[in-house]
């Protein structure tokens, strides 16, 4: 029985997915993106709400969910059941990374005295001094997480085509695309990442610059959220530690769904 902690958590995630409220700014361009029987993997699962979406503008869709934190997974399993889409989403209990095994999931104390969930990163140590370079913090939670490749999770499993990628991972991006380079340059899939500059250079020896090559090097094209106008980029946005950007190959921009991507793509 799930706990009420859990309980809690996964009320306020199905409210707010009932109602629509409190999403991402990006959320609504899914609908431009997923149509048919997509198969989705949404990486940094947290409560699932993008897989939440990701079923309704896709009814068919498969979508496979990984998320680390031993307590944001019980919430995520609990928010499939009472949303009744578990035969369109699978949640997996792991970090995903560049190979398999275990690393360290490092979840801030917030100065509110909570737990920082939403700001959970791996690291293969726990860190000295402050969680993250990024945040205000007045301690950590440190526990394992198993940790898998989604190259390596798909060849397990018999997925032989991906059409889209999620993934807030704050910071392992570049370790977490190193382990998916056969499914990108196999599938060109689109792909919904939050990129973390501070974090992937203070925590995982990268940067933001060197995620945008992953794209670069297939041919892709970046778009990003300017306030409510989407725009096609070349270089990260300066000055913030985090935002979204989509990704889309043009040889798969004749098969988009009717939207902005489409249209943008063409142009």
């Amino acid at each position: 029985m799930p706990s009420l902690r859990v309980l809690g958590h996964a009320f306020r995630a199905w409210r707010r997915n009932r109602t629509w409220a409190k999403h991402e700014p990006e959320t609504p361009y899914l609908a431009d993106l997923l149509s048919g029987a997509p198969v989705c993997l949404h990486v940094g699962a947290s409560d699932g709400r993008h897989s939440y979406v990701m079923t309704q503008v896709a009814p068919k869709a498969r979508i496979y969910a990984f998320e680390p934190s031993a307590f944001a997974f019980e919430v995520l399993k609990v928010s499939i059941a009472w949303h009744r889409i578990g035969k369109q989403v699978t949640a997996i209990h792991a970090a995903v990374a560049d190979k398999p095994g275990e690393l360290l999931l490092v979840t801030p104390k917030k100065t509110s005295g909570r737990m920082g969930r939403a700001y959970a990163y791996v690291a293969e140590t726990r860190p000295n001094g402050q969680a993250r370079p990024d945040l205000d913090d007045t301690g950590m939670d440190v526990q394992p997480t198993p940790v898998v490749t989604l190259d390596g999770f798909c060849a397990e499993h018999g997925i032989d085509r991906v059409d889209f990628i999620r993934m807030d991972i704050e910071g392992a991006e570049l370790k977490a695309l190193e382990g998916a380079l056969k499914i990108l340059d196999r599938d060109l899939p689109h792909v919904l990442l939050e990129i973390h500059p501070i974090m992937l250079q203070a925590r995982f020896g990268a940067s933001g610059e060197a995620v945008l090559q992953v794209f670069e090097k297939l041919g892709y094209r970046m778009f990003a959220l300017n306030g409510d106008r989407l725009e096609e980029r070349t270089t990260l946005v300066d000055g913030l530690p985090w935002k979204d950007y989509f990704f889309i190959h043009p040889t798969r921009a004749a098969r988009l769904p009717d939207g902005v991507f489409k249209a943008r793509m063409a142009a």
